[in-house]
């Protein structure tokens, strides 16, 4: 039987950037700007040798919950982040 992968988000939030880890690992990240109320997403990077496993979205999506815990609308600039929430509507108060 195996054990399903330990996700950790790490969030820096002096350098605006939400790390993923596995196992504790890195395997992606995300750049963010906080201003004005306004969470801009930049970019969103998974390791290519991830990819397809549902890290994006995993990262994507803890993101979102914490900008919306937070009351922050969402600018989403990163395109990956821009389909996240065109396919998960009500997920993020976007501007």
């Amino acid at each position: 039987m195996s054990q399903d992968p330990l996700l950790e988000v790490v969030d820096d939030t002096a350098a605006g950037r939400v790390g993923l880890r596995v196992d504790g690992s890195e395997v992606g990240h995300l750049t963010y700007q906080v201003q004005g109320g306004v969470i801009t997403i930049w970019h969103t990077e998974i390791d290519p040798a991830r990819e397809g496993q549902g890290l994006g979205s995993a990262l994507v999506a803890e993101v979102l919950a914490r900008a919306a815990a937070a009351e922050l609308a969402v600018s989403p600039v990163c395109p990956f982040v821009a389909a996240y929430i065109r396919r998960h509507p009500g997920c993020a108060r976007t501007v």
